[in-house]
């Protein structure tokens, strides 16, 4: 796979990157099917897929339980750190035996909670910088604008950027009102969620472009509820057209699906 530019970072990113949440975490999730997270082979078939097909860029979270431990143990059995472009985020926390058992996420966005939680990312990825750091927002966040507006969680990240920890930092939204003050602040990199269902922050895109954002795409396989007749490559090919996405992130733990992926686009 040719790489794409990720916005003016200077980081360059394969069109396709693999998110981890099922390395690490099967309860909470608003997947399909059900999600059972690989054994350590298991995984490391899955990071050696990724890493002979050219995907570069590994996502992860605090939020997607041991994923990073487990990634900072297993990526270097598969490739060199500088093969990969390690992406986290910030913001959430998530605690798979509250509520029941059924899981709950709290959140998070001081400067001092940004502060340790890159730090603690930095010690379970076993690097000494993280690629791009995103500020965590979901659905549950509902004044993620007002966070950005405000400003203290983007000047947080900055600091940690000045100190060489973070090469790049940004927001990954939930809502074009949060993807719009994302870019009008200013950040490296946005996050957003598009899909054949979800196009609700699409018009981010075009003024992410213009300002030389980069831009990464989630659940761009709608968490595998693909409407029928839509298969995964025609999805996923869908939304790589759009002029401005450097790569979209799917959530597999099949080597065989990510190899299809790749090879029809």
């Amino acid at each position: 796979m040719d790489l794409r530019p990720l916005g003016n970072t200077g980081i360059r990113v394969a069109p396709i990157g693999l998110g981890t949440v099922k390395l690490g975490r099967s309860a909470g999730l608003k997947y399909a099917a059900p999600v059972r997270i690989p054994d350590d082979d298991e995984a490391i078939s899955l990071l050696r897929a990724a890493a002979d097909l050219g995907v570069n860029l590994i996502d992860t979270a605090p939020a997607y339980g041991v994923a990073e431990e487990r990634l900072g143990r297993l990526l270097p059995q598969v490739a060199p750190r500088q093969s990969w472009v390690l992406t986290t985020k910030v913001g959430e926390t998530f605690d798979p035996q509250a509520d029941a058992g059924r899981g709950a996420s709290t959140y998070d966005f001081s400067s001092a909670a940004i502060v340790a939680s890159v730090e603690r990312s930095l010690t379970r990825l076993r690097t000494q910088t993280l690629d791009v750091v995103l500020l965590h927002f979901s659905g549950g966040v509902s004044d993620q604008a007002a966070i950005l507006k405000q400003g203290d969680a983007i000047a947080a990240l900055r600091r940690l950027q000045r100190r060489g920890l973070a090469r790049a930092i940004g927001a990954s939204t939930a809502g074009l009102d949060a993807a719009l003050a994302a870019i009008e602040i200013g950040v490296d990199v946005l996050m957003l969620t598009l899909n054949h269902d979800e196009r609700s922050e699409l018009p981010a895109l075009a003024h992410a472009r213009t300002a030389g954002i980069g831009v990464l795409v989630k659940k761009p396989l709608a968490s595998g509820r693909l409407p029928t007749g839509n298969a995964a490559p025609q999805a996923l090919r869908e939304v790589l057209d759009h002029a401005g996405v450097a790569s979209a992130v799917v959530g597999t733990t099949n080597p065989a699906h990510l190899r299809a992926l790749v090879a029809a686009n």
